[in-house]
C-alpha cells in the first residue's frame, strides 16, 4: 500500500508538499498540486485520517454520557444525537454510566487527552468541581455543571403544566406523581414542580413516588407502580416518565382499574414506548430530534470555537392517547 513517501517521490515534491495539496492548506503552485493529485491517482493513494487528524489537532470523534443505553428516552435521544453529528462529519463515542464505576471519568480524561473533540453529557456522578476545572468543549443535556458549560434542554415547566392539565381534564380526586432522584441536579425537576403547582392550585391532592437514584430498569418502575397503588389505594390519576407510565396502567389494570374511567395516566417523554400497547398513552412528547440537533449544533459550536446557538429551551408536544 502506497504512503505519502511515495506520492512525494513520484510527484518530484516533498511530503510537506504533498500535505499541503492533501489538506487544502497554503500555497502550493497549479502544476505542482496537479502533479501530486496524479500521482495519488496512479498509486491509489489513501490518506490516513489518524494522521491527517492529528495534523490537525482534532479527532472528528464526539462521546456521548448517558446513565443507561437501555433506556428507551436515552437510547432514542442517543440515535438523534449520532445522526446530527454524522451529518457535520463527526463520529459518536457512547459512555453509558449506569452500573459502571469512573466511566464518566475515563471519558473526561479522554477529553483532557484529546482523543476526542468533545463531550455531550446527559448524566454525571461526579462532583461539580470535575466539570468546572475543564475549560474545553462540553455541552450538558438537562443537567447543571457549571455556568461556564452551556445547557440543551426542553421546556419542562411547559411540560409539567400540560400533564397537569391532561389530567385535571378528568377532574380527578387523588394524583399521584413519579419522580426522580432529588439527588440528581437536573432541569428536568423543573416538570415535576410545575405538575406539582398547577395540580395544587385545583385544590387536588397530591403525593409522590420517588424513584432511587440511578433507577432507569423497567423492574424499577414496575415497582414504583406497586408502590402507588399499595400507598395510595384510592388513587385515579397517575403522571409519570414513560416507564412509569406503562408500569402504573399494567398494574392499575391487574388491580381491576378501567383506563381511564377509573384511572387516567399521562406519560412524560413521548418516546415510542408510548405507542406500542393495546393503548396509546397520553403523553408529554420532548422534541427528541430537535435536541439532537441542537445538542450538536452546540458542540461543534464550541469546538470550532463559533457563537453558540440559541439555547433557549424547545417546546414541547403533546400526544392524545386512551389514557387520560
Amino acid at each position: 500500500m502506497a504512503n505519502i513517501k511515495d506520492v512525494a517521490r513520484l510527484a518530484g515534491v516533498s511530503t510537506s508538499t504533498v500535505s499541503l495539496v492533501l489538506n487544502h492548506k497554503g500555497y502550493v503552485s497549479e502544476a505542482t498540486r496537479e502533479k501530486v493529485e496524479a500521482a495519488v491517482r496512479q498509486l491509489h493513494y489513501v490518506p490516513s485520517e489518524v494522521a491527517r487528524n492529528l495534523s490537525l489537532n482534532r479527532t472528528n470523534l464526539i462521546g456521548v454520557i448517558i446513565p443507561d443505553v437501555a433506556h428507551p428516552f436515552f437510547a432514542s435521544l442517543l440515535h438523534e444525537i449520532e445522526l446530527s453529528l454524522y451529518r457535520y462529519g463527526y463520529k459518536t463515542m457512547v459512555c453509558s454510566t449506569c452500573e459502571k464505576e469512573n466511566a464518566e471519568l475515563a471519558f473526561l480524561d479522554m477529553l483532557r487527552r484529546h482523543t476526542m473533540d468533545g463531550l455531550i453529557i446527559g448524566a454525571h456522578a461526579l462532583h461539580l468541581e470535575s466539570y468546572q476545572r475543564i475549560k474545553l468543549p462540553i455541552v450538558a443535556f438537562d443537567r447543571f455543571l457549571s455556568r461556564e458549560i452551556p445547557i440543551v434542554k426542553a421546556d419542562h415547566i411547559q411540560g409539567g403544566r400540560l400533564a397537569a392539565e391532561a389530567l385535571l381534564r378528568r377532574r380527578p380526586r387523588h394524583v399521584v406523581q413519579i419522580a426522580g432522584s432529588p439527588g440528581i441536579n437536573t432541569t428536568a425537576h423543573a416538570h415535576e414542580d410545575a405538575f406539582a403547582e398547577t395540580i395544587q392550585a385545583a385544590g387536588i391532592r397530591l403525593d409522590s413516588v420517588i424513584m432511587p437514584d440511578n433507577a432507569f430498569r423497567p423492574e424499577d418502575f414496575a415497582a414504583a407502580a406497586r408502590e402507588i397503588f399499595e400507598r395510595y389505594p384510592d388513587t385515579d390519576a397517575i403522571s409519570g416518565t414513560d416507564l412509569g407510565a406503562i408500569y402504573a396502567v399494567r398494574e392499575g389494570m391487574r388491580r381491576g382499574r378501567r383506563i381511564p374511567e377509573d384511572l387516567s395516566v399521562v406519560a412524560y417523554d413521548g418516546t415510542y414506548l408510548t405507542r406500542l400497547g393495546p393503548k396509546v398513552l397520553t403523553a408529554v412528547v420532548q422534541p427528541l430530534p430537535a435536541l439532537g440537533q441542537k445538542a450538536a449544533e452546540a458542540i461543534i459550536s464550541l469546538i470550532r470555537q463559533a457563537p453558540l446557538p440559541s439555547l433557549e429551551p424547545l417546546a414541547m408536544g403533546f400526544q392524545t392517547g386512551e389514557t387520560a
